[in-house]
């Protein structure tokens, strides 16, 4: 068969550059371009050479699975190889899968275990008579690195196999497979004392965990919370479950082992698919960062009767998720004026598909980031997208710079009214120093003021504030109340029905709670939970507008600088004018006794049975939202937190409850259902 120049050429160019980037990504943890490009490229010398099946040479990156270990650790070969997994994209490709797997088999319906992709450094760990003796990394998945001595060092590997206390139940010699990752909460604290410390931060938990198992100090991954989770099992001396993937499972787990509360069995490919959507739907709560889910056939039996291609087996696959990292150009940077008069810098790039969106912008946070990341104009950048995180530009790709690229400079004048900027002692930002005459804050502030945690005002967007303001007839959050249904149906694209239901929607939210408001005024530095401890400390807004500085700091979680900003806020004669014409317009919320002394407060919530204890929500509530159940805690003095931990009082599990309910099991937390929440909020006081 005649092979064109062409052919052969681009195939000897696509094997140097992915022979490359397996070796940046796998020997040095130091990848140059997002996982997308990577798996384009892969894909890309894969169809190729099927198309030229001559061309198929023994040391193509399509024969292999990964790098050359590192020279500085000991080699460890595997008894059974760590074959990569191949690569489904959609559901057609997962279709195409399960029917080439049905044809196989030669039956109708296929089993599957599933369970998230681990976004780590898979691992092997080898136990003679249920004791850790080795384990190493995959390598190019016949020989691997031994780090043994910085996996000891991981509290999830057991360094002693335990199967009820049974040790009979243990073979004698046996290969866990899994993946060493690190949680996101210990990925930001890591980055924090890297910071702190002046040092380079991680790009992502895949590269801390990477980088941190890879030293040859075993002191730097001990003091780093490194995690692992077992996937499977390699070779084997003795007797282990041979009926399913499932049942290997939770061997594992009696074994000692952590492994995904994720997993599931499905059926079919709606099943595969199902579980795909599930998954994506929860990948952002997760603790763990995952790239994707894999499918397995279930039955140990069937998965020997469909074998293996050269690098991968023909039972599993991988189901990537869009990449949440792509590479881009930025075309320039824009300054965005918040409502506390904050100037951020924003990226305007050349459009690309990442996490799932078409992403044109995105935060470069402050003028500081942008130095920390040598970010030019014109530059090629990594931009990172997760679920509705807004996106940011992770770094630049130095090897593609341009040479016209030029330095950014941040500005000295506001760009939206031309006032002069400042930046505090104690802030790494710039400010605007107009206040609310500046019309950028003002428009911040009237979208602040309506928002839903604040004052709720349904159908007033972006696009209607810009208007209002633009137009004159809104200037403070008091004149929205003063509308009327001639000013808004004059406004472009606003019908007489639409500005009949914005004027409805401003008329319900006149009656709010005290905590609502004081969140509404958008007071710097007070967030929802801030607003709520001073609704019920003081009980009154007169008691808070007029209370002190050393008043304030007997307030939970008040310290100098927050009690200074609240101060400064009710002095302001503009801001108290506004307060005044707010009530006069009839916006009031329900008042209660407080005491400024520092002792508890009388309000009922402290007596009540949810005041002082920590709660963590998880699933789907029938009867209420998450936000109403988040506000009926507080309102009784009970606090709502985003993780569980040690010191969480209460999870509540409604339907489909995710990892949160299985950490609480996990920590012996106590789980409540909806109505064992609304049986609890009917609880006067503690007895």
């Amino acid at each position: 068969m005649d092979v064109p120049d062409s052919v052969r050429n681009r195939i000897e160019v696509l094997r140097e550059t992915v022979s490359h980037h397996n070796y940046r990504y796998h020997v040095l943890d130091k990848p140059v371009i997002p996982d997308a490009e990577y798996d384009s490229l892969f894909r890309e010398l894969q169809q190729l050479e099927t198309s030229y099946p001559s061309l198929i040479t023994a040391d193509s990156p399509t024969q292999r699975v990964g790098a050359a270990p590192l020279k500085s650790f000991a080699h460890v070969t595997h008894r059974i190889p760590m074959l990569s997994l191949g690569n489904l994209f959609d559901d057609t490709e997962t279709e195409a899968f399960d029917r080439r797997v049905r044809e196989a088999l030669g039956i109708e319906t296929v089993e599957y275990a599933v369970e998230p992709k681990f976004d780590g450094l898979a691992v092997n760990l080898c136990y003679r008579d249920g004791i850790l003796v080795t384990g190493a990394t995959r390598g190019d998945g016949y020989t691997g690195e031994d780090v043994t001595l910085n996996l000891r060092t991981i509290q999830s590997v057991p360094l002693k196999l335990w199967f009820g206390n049974t040790a009979e139940a243990i073979p004698a010699f046996l290969e866990v497979r899994g993946e060493v990752l690190m949680l996101k909460a210990d990925f930001e604290q890591l980055n924090r004392q890297q910071r702190d410390r002046n040092e380079k931060e991680f790009v992502n938990p895949r590269n801390a965990a990477a980088g941190s198992l890879r030293q040859l100090d075993p002191r730097i991954p001990a003091a780093r919370k490194l995690g692992f989770f077992a996937y499977g099992i390699g070779a084997y001396e003795g007797s282990i479950p041979d009926t399913s993937h499932h049942d290997v499972m939770e061997f594992l787990a009696l074994c000692g082992f952590r492994v995904s509360p994720e997993r599931r069995v499905v059926t079919g490919s709606g099943g595969l698919n199902g579980y795909y959507q599930h998954m994506a739907a929860r990948r952002d709560g997760l603790p763990y960062d995952i790239d994707g889910v894999v499918y397995k056939v279930n039955s140990l039996v069937q998965q020997q009767m469909l074998g293996y291609v050269s690098r991968a087996p023909r039972f599993a696959a991988a189901h990537k998720f869009p990449a949440q990292e792509m590479e881009t150009q930025l075309l320039g940077i824009d300054i965005q004026v918040g409502r506390t008069g904050v100037l951020t810098p924003v990226a305007r790039l050349q459009p690309v598909f990442v996490g799932g969106v078409t992403v044109t912008n995105a935060t470069l946070h402050n003028e500081d980031e942008i130095r920390r990341k040598q970010v030019r104009i014109g530059d090629r950048v990594v931009v990172r997208r997760a679920g509705d995180v807004i996106p940011e530009i992770v770094s630049v790709v130095m090897g593609k710079r341009p040479a016209d690229t030029r330095e950014f400079i941040m500005p000295e004048h506001c760009p939206a009214c031309g006032a002069g900027v400042q930046k505090l002692p104690d802030e790494a930002v710039l400010r605007c120093t107009a206040g609310l005459s500046c019309p950028a804050q003002r428009k911040q502030a009237i979208l602040h003021f309506v928002s839903r945690r604040a004052m709720n005002i349904e159908g007033l967007g972006d696009r209607l504030a810009e208007q209002l303001v633009d137009s004159g007839a809104v200037s403070t959050p008091a004149d929205l109340f003063l509308l009327d249904k001639a000013v808004l149906s004059g406004l472009e694209r606003m019908a007489e029905k639409s500005a009949g239901n914005i004027l409805q929607a401003i008329i319900k939210s006149k009656e709010t709670t005290l905590a609502r408001f004081i969140y509404a005024l958008g007071i710097r530095n007070v967030g929802e939970t801030t607003a709520r401890d001073l609704a019920l400390f003081y009980g009154s807004l007169d008691r808070l507008m007029a209370a002190g500085t050393v008043s304030l700091l007997q307030v939970p979680d008040v310290g100098p600088v927050l009690a200074e900003s609240i101060t400064s806020f009710f002095t302001d004669e503009h801001n108290r004018a506004v307060i005044a014409r707010l009530r006069n317009a009839g916006v009031c919320w329900k008042e209660s006794e407080g005491k400024t002394d520092g002792s508890d407060n009388a309000d009922n919530a402290g007596m009540h049975a949810v005041s002082g204890k920590t709660f963590v929500l998880t699933g789907t509530l029938s009867t209420l939202t998450r936000d109403e159940a988040r506000e009926k805690i507080q309102s009784l003095g009970g606090k709502v937190l985003a993780s569980v931990s040690a010191r969480t009082d209460f999870v509540v599990a409604g339907a489909d409850p995710g990892s949160k309910h299985a950490r609480a099991v996990e920590l012996g937390i106590r789980i409540l259902d909806e109505a064992d929440l609304l049986s609890l909020l009917q609880v006067p006081h503690v007895v």
